[in-house]
Protein backbone atom coordinates (compact mmCIF):
# COMPACT_ATOMS: atom_id res chain seq x y z
CA UNK A 1 0.00 0.00 0.00
CA UNK A 2 1.27 3.45 -0.91
CA UNK A 3 2.42 5.80 1.58
CA UNK A 4 -0.37 8.30 1.04
CA UNK A 5 -2.81 5.64 0.91
CA UNK A 6 -1.61 4.52 4.42
CA UNK A 7 -2.19 7.79 5.97
CA UNK A 8 -5.70 8.10 4.50
CA UNK A 9 -6.31 4.77 5.88
CA UNK A 10 -5.13 5.88 9.37
CA UNK A 11 -6.91 9.35 9.31
CA UNK A 12 -10.32 7.83 8.48
CA UNK A 13 -10.30 4.89 11.53
CA UNK A 14 -8.45 7.31 14.21
CA UNK A 15 -10.87 10.19 13.16
CA UNK A 16 -14.25 8.02 12.85
CA UNK A 17 -16.09 9.45 15.94
CA UNK A 18 -13.46 12.61 16.16
CA UNK A 19 -13.60 16.06 14.82
CA UNK A 20 -11.15 19.10 15.31
CA UNK A 21 -8.46 16.65 15.77
CA UNK A 22 -5.24 18.61 15.54
CA UNK A 23 -1.70 16.75 14.77
CA UNK A 24 1.90 17.92 14.75
CA UNK A 25 4.13 16.91 11.80
CA UNK A 26 5.65 14.54 13.86
CA UNK A 27 2.16 12.52 14.73
CA UNK A 28 2.70 10.47 11.72
CA UNK A 29 6.39 9.25 11.88
CA UNK A 30 5.77 6.05 13.25
CA UNK A 31 3.54 4.95 10.37
CA UNK A 32 5.98 5.30 8.09
CA UNK A 33 9.52 4.28 9.80
CA UNK A 34 11.11 3.15 5.98
CA UNK A 35 11.14 7.07 4.47
CA UNK A 36 13.58 9.29 5.28
CA UNK A 37 13.07 12.53 6.83
CA UNK A 38 12.94 14.21 3.06
CA UNK A 39 10.63 11.10 2.12
CA UNK A 40 8.31 12.08 4.94
CA UNK A 41 7.88 15.67 4.52
CA UNK A 42 7.12 15.38 0.67
CA UNK A 43 4.58 12.77 2.05
CA UNK A 44 3.12 15.43 4.37
CA UNK A 45 3.23 17.92 0.90
CA UNK A 46 1.30 15.43 -1.28
CA UNK A 47 -1.55 15.01 1.98
CA UNK A 48 -1.95 18.51 2.15
CA UNK A 49 -2.19 19.26 -1.65
CA UNK A 50 -4.49 16.13 -2.46
CA UNK A 51 -6.89 17.49 0.42
CA UNK A 52 -6.44 15.09 3.00
CA UNK A 53 -4.85 17.49 5.42
CA UNK A 54 -5.06 21.17 5.86
CA UNK A 55 -2.09 22.72 7.35
CA UNK A 56 -2.88 24.88 10.02
CA UNK A 57 0.30 26.69 10.82
CA UNK A 58 4.39 25.07 10.24
CA UNK A 59 4.13 22.22 11.62
CA UNK A 60 0.18 21.24 12.96
CA UNK A 61 -2.52 19.37 10.38
CA UNK A 62 -5.79 19.15 10.95
CA UNK A 63 -7.92 16.06 8.97
CA UNK A 64 -9.23 17.80 6.42
CA UNK A 65 -12.61 15.27 6.46
CA UNK A 66 -12.89 16.67 10.07
CA UNK A 67 -12.18 19.78 10.06
CA UNK A 68 -12.14 22.28 13.74
CA UNK A 69 -15.25 23.64 13.92
CA UNK A 70 -15.24 25.41 17.91
CA UNK A 71 -13.44 28.57 16.95
CA UNK A 72 -10.46 27.15 19.44
CA UNK A 73 -8.24 26.23 16.87
CA UNK A 74 -5.43 28.64 17.51
CA UNK A 75 -5.76 27.36 21.30
CA UNK A 76 -5.37 23.81 20.51
CA UNK A 77 -2.40 24.90 17.84
CA UNK A 78 -1.06 26.92 20.57
CA UNK A 79 -0.96 23.67 22.96
CA UNK A 80 0.23 21.55 20.44
CA UNK A 81 3.18 23.74 18.96
CA UNK A 82 4.83 24.58 22.74
CA UNK A 83 3.79 20.87 24.46
CA UNK A 84 7.35 20.55 25.88
CA UNK A 85 6.66 24.23 27.68
CA UNK A 86 4.87 25.78 30.37
CA UNK A 87 1.99 27.85 28.62
CA UNK A 88 -1.29 29.83 29.86
CA UNK A 89 -3.72 32.24 28.33
CA UNK A 90 -2.95 35.93 29.15
CA UNK A 91 -2.47 39.49 28.80
CA UNK A 92 -5.15 40.50 26.14
CA UNK A 93 -6.55 37.74 25.16
CA UNK A 94 -7.50 36.87 29.09
CA UNK A 95 -8.67 40.12 29.67
CA UNK A 96 -11.05 39.89 27.00
CA UNK A 97 -12.54 36.98 27.60
CA UNK A 98 -13.15 38.91 31.19
CA UNK A 99 -14.88 41.11 29.46
CA UNK A 100 -12.41 44.02 30.33
CA UNK A 101 -11.01 44.81 27.09
CA UNK A 102 -13.14 45.49 23.96
CA UNK A 103 -10.63 46.17 21.32
CA UNK A 104 -9.31 42.37 21.08
CA UNK A 105 -7.83 41.71 17.75
CA UNK A 106 -10.36 39.65 15.81
CA UNK A 107 -8.45 35.98 15.34
CA UNK A 108 -5.36 36.85 17.94
CA UNK A 109 -4.25 34.60 20.62
CA UNK A 110 -1.63 35.68 23.58
CA UNK A 111 -0.07 32.95 25.38
CA UNK A 112 2.75 33.05 28.11
CA UNK A 113 5.13 30.94 27.56
CA UNK A 114 8.59 29.48 29.13
CA UNK A 115 9.77 28.77 25.11
CA UNK A 116 10.84 31.62 23.66
CA UNK A 117 8.69 34.85 22.23
CA UNK A 118 7.21 34.64 18.50
CA UNK A 119 4.45 35.23 16.54
CA UNK A 120 3.01 32.05 14.66
CA UNK A 121 1.11 32.96 11.25
CA UNK A 122 -1.53 30.57 11.02
CA UNK A 123 -2.94 31.60 8.11
CA UNK A 124 -6.69 32.36 7.60
CA UNK A 125 -7.38 30.98 11.33
CA UNK A 126 -5.41 34.11 12.58
CA UNK A 127 -2.05 34.52 15.12
CA UNK A 128 -0.69 33.25 18.26
CA UNK A 129 1.49 35.26 19.57
CA UNK A 130 4.10 33.93 22.78
CA UNK A 131 5.49 36.22 24.80
CA UNK A 132 8.63 34.52 26.95
CA UNK A 133 8.43 34.33 30.73
CA UNK A 134 11.32 33.07 33.25
CA UNK A 135 9.17 33.49 36.32
CA UNK A 136 8.93 30.33 38.42
CA UNK A 137 4.74 28.85 37.68
CA UNK A 138 5.09 28.01 41.14
CA UNK A 139 5.18 31.61 42.22
CA UNK A 140 1.71 31.79 40.14
CA UNK A 141 -0.37 28.55 40.36
CA UNK A 142 -2.32 29.82 42.57
CA UNK A 143 -3.92 31.83 39.58
CA UNK A 144 -4.33 29.92 36.87
CA UNK A 145 -6.76 27.32 36.00
CA UNK A 146 -7.11 24.94 33.34
CA UNK A 147 -9.69 25.55 30.81
CA UNK A 148 -10.14 22.01 29.00
CA UNK A 149 -11.75 23.51 25.93
CA UNK A 150 -8.84 25.60 24.96
CA UNK A 151 -6.33 22.61 26.44
CA UNK A 152 -4.34 25.48 28.05
CA UNK A 153 -4.37 26.93 31.71
CA UNK A 154 -5.68 30.16 31.96
CA UNK A 155 -4.55 33.56 34.03
CA UNK A 156 -6.94 35.11 36.52
CA UNK A 157 -7.94 38.63 35.83
CA UNK A 158 -5.47 39.50 38.75
CA UNK A 159 -2.33 37.64 36.85
CA UNK A 160 -3.56 38.59 33.53
CA UNK A 161 -3.23 42.72 34.42
CA UNK A 162 -0.01 41.97 36.25
CA UNK A 163 1.50 40.55 33.12
CA UNK A 164 -0.15 43.49 31.28
CA UNK A 165 2.52 45.43 33.10
CA UNK A 166 4.93 42.98 33.62
CA UNK A 167 5.54 42.35 29.81
CA UNK A 168 4.66 46.71 29.12
CA UNK A 169 1.68 46.13 26.99
CA UNK A 170 -0.01 49.48 26.59
CA UNK A 171 -3.27 49.85 28.63
CA UNK A 172 -4.04 53.03 27.60
CA UNK A 173 -7.55 53.49 26.31
CA UNK A 174 -7.91 49.30 25.94
CA UNK A 175 -8.60 48.23 29.96
CA UNK A 176 -12.11 49.32 31.10
CA UNK A 177 -12.97 49.23 34.53
CA UNK A 178 -15.23 46.93 36.03
CA UNK A 179 -18.85 49.16 37.76
CA UNK A 180 -18.12 47.39 41.23
CA UNK A 181 -14.50 48.11 40.97
CA UNK A 182 -12.97 44.62 41.63
CA UNK A 183 -10.39 43.31 39.71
Amino acid sequence: MQPLQRLERWLLASNSAKTGRLYSSAAFRALFPELSQGAYRALLHRAEKRGLLERVCQGVYQYAGAPDNSGLILFHAAALLRVRHFNYISLETALSDAGLISQMPMAWVTVISTGRSAEISCGRFGTIEFVHTERPMSQIIDHLAYDADRHLFRASTKLALADMHRFNRSTIDLIQEPEDGIV
